[in-house]
């Protein structure tokens, strides 16, 4: 399956070493290094999925003119849209043109993420009270100096997805009664630590996220019965 990476930037490097013999070409618009400036000046006929690692503005529009065009996608967390319909409408278009579109939230494919899911799903701990988890990382530099990464709601989008995809991936469905705790701009423009809570879910859950960590670091506390 021969594979374009969209997006050069340290993510889509990634993708484009992994890739291997299916890497094809990469986009753009402002590395060097990436041989086209516009997914629609790749040939269709060159490709059979994409590796999308682009800011989240765009990302609806890239993926709609990719799945439109019969390819698979591989998109960067947090896919983020402005109203639910526009995600509706691209899960619908992977459904009629037969593709794959996946947001990559890989840390539910480690092994100890998948046996806490199953011990969850096991009944052994009886019922569940309270899911408390901390995720951090030391990029709050590297955020800081990135032309687009310190902007908007931060850390939330980017470790916070993460988070709320564990507690789904354990848990179920979370519905969406969550609330902001607190939002610090310690470091950054857009917030670099924050605490987000939900008291109505089963179980309660908790998750405070950083960039300031000296390195990465995630803990998770599961309250239960047993």
């Amino acid at each position: 399956m021969k594979a374009i990476v969209v997006g050069l930037g340290v993510q889509g490097q990634k993708r484009r070493k992994f890739a291997g013999s299916d890497y094809v070409v990469s986009v753009d618009p402002i590395n060097k290094e990436a041989e086209y400036r516009s997914v629609e000046n790749v040939p269709l006929f060159s490709y059979d999925t994409a590796l999308v690692c682009i800011p989240d503005e765009p990302k609806v529009e890239v993926l709609t003119y990719l799945l439109k065009n019969g390819k698979h996608v591989l998109v960067e967390k947090p896919l983020w849209a402005s109203d639910d319909q526009q995600i509706e409408k691209l899960e619908q278009l992977a459904h009629d043109k037969g593709v794959v579109c996946y947001t990559a939230y890989n840390h539910r494919f480690e092994p100890h993420y998948v046996r806490m899911r199953d011990l969850v799903a096991s009944g052994e701990l009886g019922t569940i009270y309270r899911c408390r988890m901390f995720y951090g990382n030391g990029t709050a530099r590297l955020a800081r100096e990135s032309g687009w990464r310190d902007q908007g709601a931060g850390v939330l989008p980017d470790l916070g997805s993460h988070m709320l995809d564990t507690a789904k991936f354990w848990f179920g469905d979370l519905g969406e009664d969550f609330h902001v705790v607190s939002a610090d701009c310690f470091e950054n423009r857009a917030p670099d630590h924050v605490v987000l809570a939900s008291q109505t879910t089963i179980p309660k859950l908790e998750f405070e996220m950083t960039l300031l960590s000296w390195r990465n670091h995630f803990t998770c506390d599961v309250f239960a019965e047993r």
